[in-house]
């Protein structure tokens, strides 16, 4: 496997990591909210759901969606309730105070921010598809193994990376103060974006 071919792979990859999309959504949800040690954990998760998406499309899952279309019709569906389901929630304790807000994260564990983090990567599994269509793009059948659990861990760095940096971005002091002013609108406005987010992975 050449060296121009795994560049090629990460920095399309990079490239799909930074664009907008739910786990980008979250990150900078989680910065904001919570601080950048908890985005931290987020930013882990959504790097290894990711990862298992890469994994799956190593191993044959998108020609299987391309095989069998309504498999991944039911997943995309599956994907989107959960989306629509957090945009709800995110909606409904908007108006929250902060107490009542921070009462409810303070108990939140930092594996709990880590799973938060996993399903929402794992609620898209349109993911396998871009994978499996660079990895046949760039990727050899003849590339040598230590390649494969290079790219794996290219993905997770990749995307943990872009989560982290916009956590980190929303978890600034100025940020943060002008979220706690504008808490109700702030939270109706991710809620909002998350809903599309979602009626989009499911529609498209």
């Amino acid at each position: 496997m050449t060296l121009g071919a795994l560049a090629a792979i990460y920095f399309v990859q990079l490239a799909a990591a930074i664009s907008p999309g739910p786990a980008i959504l979250m990150a900078a949800r989680t910065g904001l909210r919570e601080g950048f040690a908890r985005g931290v954990w987020l930013s882990l998760g959504i790097g290894l759901g990711a990862a298992f998406w890469a994994l799956a499309a190593l191993f044959g899952l998108s020609v299987l969606f391309r095989i069998a279309p309504a498999l991944l019709t039911a997943l995309k569906f599956a994907g989107a309730a959960y989306l629509l389901w957090m945009a709800v929630k995110m909606w409904r304790h908007a108006p929250d105070p902060i107490d009542e807000t921070d009462a409810k994260t303070a108990g939140r564990s930092n594996a709990g921010v880590f799973r938060v983090g996993l399903a929402i990567q794992l609620a898209n599994p349109k993911p396998a598809i871009f994978f499996g269509t660079v990895f046949l793009t760039f990727l050899p059948p003849d590339a040598p193994g230590w390649a494969y659990p290079a790219i794996l861990l290219m993905v997770l760095v990749n995307d943990s990376a872009c989560a982290m940096l916009v956590a980190g971005i929303f978890s600034l002091e100025r940020t943060r103060r002008a979220y706690v002013g504008l808490k109700t609108a702030f939270e109706r406005v991710f809620g909002g974006l998350l809903a599309l987010l979602g009626l989009k992975l499911a529609l498209t």
